[in-house]
């Protein structure tokens, strides 16, 4: 799918870009390029050691920023296929710095948009979150306004040969930021601080993020925000899991944050399809495809009235010997119960 292709990442020196790109290394050994696009010099430096250019040629290494669209559509020429994963990601970050989370996430979005345009990129998959599913904060609000950004350019395409779509996933075990590596720190202070003891939340392995994009690129007709079907977890069995011995402390819900996570309304719903292994919300405004092409194309079937997806009320669930297993299977290797 890949071979002979030209990859441009945004944000690619983050977790899912190095995850992305050690994928396509692996999977795909003769792409033609790969562009890691990222205003970190630092992380460059530090990828650029690990993959060194007598050995793997066909990296590029741009800095920019998707708020520079002069710069992004210059990265962009002669690309195949762009992944938008560059976001500012934390909540209360985002809350803090409202108008710089809008610059990146909005309007660095939109840049993406027109770079693929104005360069005949195929294909652009665009990373989303499952804070844009009613979001209560700002980041989501701000995921949810680019998801519509990235869906609704398949109706500005014109004669172009060009599909855009999303991927929206819940929390990435082992990510930057997250629950579970802020666990292991904590433990070593013996008390586990607790937002809420009843918080759920989604749980996804970074290469399963990877393949979701992945099988985005290779299936989508444009427009579909796909949803992974994922396990939820309770935020005492992470605990639990991580350090049985030490105590936890209630500390509250901070700003933003949800008790549950939602990726898909009941309104959403509505325009949902069952691909089987992932769900697709179809766009709300499309003028070149049906439900019905989308049904067809995937051989799928409408999802039950009155469906939605919410952590809290998730069929599937990880327990606390599944947590122990997958945190040392994708966070560390070394890990042991203390």
């Amino acid at each position: 799918m890949l071979n002979f292709k030209s990859v441009l990442i945004t944000g690619g020196t983050g977790s899912f870009g190095k995850k992305f790109i050690e994928t396509i290394l692996t999977r795909y050994p003769e792409v033609k390029r790969i562009v890691i696009y990222s205003r970190d010099e630092l992380k460059q430096s530090e990828l650029k050691q690990k993959y060194p250019d007598y050995k793997y040629p066909q990296l590029r290494f741009f800095i920019g920023d998707v708020r520079d669209g002069a710069r992004l559509k210059r990265a962009c020429e002669g690309v195949d296929v762009i992944i938008h994963a560059a976001a500012i990601k934390q909540v209360d970050t985002a809350e803090y710095n409202p108008d710089e989370c809008v610059k990146t996430n909005v309007h660095g979005a939109q840049n993406v948009i027109d770079a693929a345009l104005s360069n005949n990129v195929k294909e652009v998959v665009a990373l989303s979150t499952d804070k844009a599913c009613a979001p209560i904060n700002l980041y989501g609000a701000t995921k949810l306004v680019s998801d519509k950004l990235f869906t609704a350019a398949n109706n500005i395409k014109g004669s172009r040969n060009i599909r855009f779509s999303a991927v929206r996933y819940g929390n990435v075990m082992g990510s930057r930021g997250s629950v579970i590596p802020f666990f292991l720190n904590k433990r070593k202070e013996g008390i586990i601080p607790i937002t809420h003891p009843d918080m759920t939340r989604f749980n996804i392995s970074l290469q399963a993020g990877v393949d979701l994009v992945m099988y985005a690129i290779g299936h989508h007709l444009g427009g579909e925000i796909f949803v992974p079907k994922i396990p939820s977890y309770k935020i005492m069995d992470v605990a639990t899991a991580i350090a049985p011995s030490c105590k936890t402390k209630v500390v509250g819900i901070r700003p933003g944050e949800k008790l549950h996570e939602e990726m898909i309304t009941e309104t959403d719903a509505l325009s949902t399809i069952d691909l089987g292994r992932y769900y697709a919300i179809l766009p709300s405004v499309s003028d070149r495809l049906t439900k019905e092409d989308y049904l067809k194309h995937y051989k799928a079937v409408e999802v039950d009235s009155g469906f939605k997806y919410n952590s809290g009320t998730n069929t599937e669930w990880e327990t606390i010997e599944t947590l122990r297993e997958k945190i040392k299977q994708f966070v560390d290797p070394n890990f042991e119960v203390l």
